[in-house]
């Protein structure tokens, strides 16, 4: 959708202005120099699958930051989560054009495309946010995704970090036993399994319906992001329990949870070649502000959750081992669903089975076999 008005008009006048005022150490200076031939404003309406909390607030600062990024040329009008359709429909809303492009947990269209479940973090897969931009970045992690996405008629744009999951509970999770029977909310695909392999009863419910269904007791179980968005849905509320992996391992399902910026196929066409290059560059500027502002959200919010009575108990190594066993035929039946989602497991075993990483071992997989 292209919009003009009075004020995008002067607004564009006092940029261009104060651009030649100051000269070449302003230019040098400035995120991206607009094209002048665009006479207009291209206003992308832009969902997000922050519903609350500092990830809102932060995704609403960055957008309404790009028109003055682009002088004019583009803008991003921010919407909250199920602000114009529910998370689970943003798939179809960019793919048909109801919204421009969407900011969601990749993990959500696992069912539609099975390489997604490899596009975030899965269990006791790859573990921090630099293994993840070296995929994406280093091993041609980026090229399949944007060849997954451009078959649905999208453009996968990047990844976008934000940090681990974790588990909060009305009764205390301290062991890999202490799943079995419980009800439990997991966002799908591969996650949703390892836990059903240890006994949960598992649910799928956006982060939007999680605060509710703990308040009704429908689920006694739930992940989610991390400290900070989950205190300001106000799961200290209604959960007395946090469980999180070993020391150093917050997350040992999903450790780095990873979102991302899609554009329907439309819209991105319709960018010049110069605007394309630099909102794809504009996404690791958000990826490192948006998982760096979150870290530090978080740090406050652990004191929050002490003053509410939480209690934070860790599974043992013993535990992990024990969920290593039960995610490794998983990720071999994910990878074998479609050859998209075994391209992408083969470049990531690779590398955890690499002298870098180290994470998976030759016996770990034996007896396991990539259909590519």
């Amino acid at each position: 959708m292209k919009t003009e008005t009075v004020a995008n008009k002067t607004h564009r006048r006092d940029f261009l202005k104060a651009s030649a005022a100051t000269g070449a150490a302003s230019v040098l200076a400035a995120p991206f120099i607009g094209n002048a031939d665009a006479q207009e404003t291209t206003t992308w309406k832009i969902q997000t699958s922050w519903q609350g909390g500092i990830g809102l607030e932060i995704f609403k600062d960055w957008c309404n930051g790009i028109v003055e990024k682009t002088g004019g040329e583009l803008a991003f009008q921010p919407f909250g989560a199920k602000d114009v359709v529910g998370d689970f429909q943003l798939f179809d809303a960019v793919k048909n054009g109801v919204i421009d492009a969407m900011n969601p947990f990749t993990l959500y269209w696992a069912g539609r495309m099975p390489g997604a479940v490899f596009l975030s973090s899965y269990p006791l897969g790859l573990r921090n946010p630099h293994e993840w931009d070296t995929f994406f970045y280093g091993l041609g992690g980026l090229e399949i995704a944007r060849e997954m996405f451009a078959k649905q008629g999208m453009h996968y744009v990047g990844p976008i970090h934000h940090g681990p999951n974790i588990i909060h509970s009305k009764v205390p999770i301290r062991s890999i036993e202490d799943f079995r029977g419980r009800k439990m909310r997991l966002p799908g695909g591969m996650v949703a399994e390892l836990f059903q392999a240890a006994g949960a009863k598992t649910t799928l419910l956006p982060g939007s319906e999680i605060f509710p269904a703990l308040e009704k007791g429908t689920i006694d179980v739930a992940d989610f992001v991390g400290p900070a968005v989950n205190y300001a849905l106000g799961f200290h509320q209604v959960t007395d329990f946090i469980s999180m992996g070993p020391p150093g391992f917050m997350s040992i399902y999903q450790p780095v949870d990873l979102m991302d910026l899609t554009v329907g196929e439309r819209a991105w066409s319709a960018l010049s070649p110069a605007m394309k290059r630099f909102i794809e560059s504009e996404i690791h500027v958000y990826s490192d502000i948006h998982h760096a502002r979150i870290q530090k959200a978080d740090q406050d919010a652990w004191a929050k959750f002490e003053q509410a009575g939480t209690l934070v108990s860790r599974l043992g190594e013993s535990d992990v081992e024990a969920f290593t066993n039960l995610a490794v035929p998983l990720w071999f039946n994910w990878a074998n669903k479609d050859r998209d989602a075994a391209r992408v497991f083969r470049i990531q075993l690779d590398y955890m089975m690499s002298g870098s990483l180290g994470y998976v071992t030759p016996d770990m997989i034996s007896g396991q076999k990539l259909d590519l």
